[in-house]
């Protein structure tokens, strides 16, 4: 039996398992996902591991996005762009460090249909994930990526290495904004910030109802920023359609097969259904 694995620390609290064993039983593959729990002292180790014969490859989550860039043996460019890898491919036991964050926030944007070309759209957060989605909004063609962080050195740090501008609250104008990304942690169950919105209510509501906004966080499903943005009349998109893709993307790497993205989002659903 081949195997695929999650690279995490903590691990216990991830959809992944329940959307790719859902996928590999649909295609009658010989073939299973483990979640792995591996502190940051014990990564080299677990990388040794993937690179025996029975293993397809792995997805990677915090706190090891950065470290495995170091780790692996190729680094795939949107990765090393992006300054993350989130998924680990072997090809004759070396392991490729691949970003699948980018293409599948896009892809979670059309399958909403929205358009990202020509866009004013403003990301809260510079982390890894931040950095993906920059990267990916550039890539389509936005107008113009807005970010806005707490920590200046941080945004100072995306803007050099994947593009878009720095700003402030006090110098957006909320009309002229089409998307909206959160990419933090505020309003994530068990978070900080659980039960609070990134984003000043009084901005959401001074927005066009053209405007759409997006939230990665996907547990709750709903979040504060999403049911804020709903109230003023806007479009949302919850944070499962980017993991429902960035997923299948990584599942296409490893397999070569296409992935049955429906029968992964209805695993996904049933796990945060009962996870809540």
């Amino acid at each position: 039996m081949k195997t695929a694995a999650l690279l995490a620390h903590p691990a216990g609290h991830s959809g992944s398992p329940a959307m790719h064993n859902a996928a590999f039983k649909a295609l009658g593959m010989d073939a299973h996902y483990e979640a792995w729990d591996v502190p940051p002292e014990e990564l080299e180790d677990a990388l040794q591991r993937l690179r025996e014969p029975n293993i397809l490859g792995a997805n990677v989550s915090l706190p090891h996005k950065h470290a495995v860039l170091d780790g692996a043996d190729a680094v795939q460019e949107d990765a090393r762009t992006i300054g993350a890898a989130n998924v680990l491919v072997k090809r004759d036991g070396q392991l490729e460090a691949r970003n699948s964050d980018a293409v599948g926030f896009l892809r979670s944007l059309t399958e909403a249909g929205v358009v990202a070309r020509d866009a004013h759209a403003v990301v809260l957060g510079a982390g890894g994930a931040a950095h993906a989605v920059v990267h990916a909004l550039r890539r389509a063609g936005a107008r113009q990526v807005d970010i806005i962080n707490r920590t200046a050195s941080k945004t100072d740090a995306l803007v050099a290495r994947v593009g878009g501008r720095k700003a402030g609250w006090e110098s957006l104008d909320p009309r002229e904004v089409n998307v909206w990304v959160n990419t933090t942690t505020v309003g994530m169950n068990g978070a900080a910030g659980e039960g609070e919105s990134p984003i000043p209510e009084g901005l959401l509501q001074a927005a066009p109802t053209h405007a759409t906004v997006v939230d990665i966080v996907y547990a709750p499903r709903v979040t504060p920023l999403l049911a804020a943005a709903r109230s003023a009349g806007l479009n949302t998109v919850d944070g499962t359609g980017m993991l429902v893709h960035q997923g299948a993307v990584a599942f296409e790497w490893w397999t070569g097969k296409e992935a049955p993205v429906a029968v992964m989002r209805e695993a996904l659903d049933a796990f945060l259904e009962g996870a809540s």
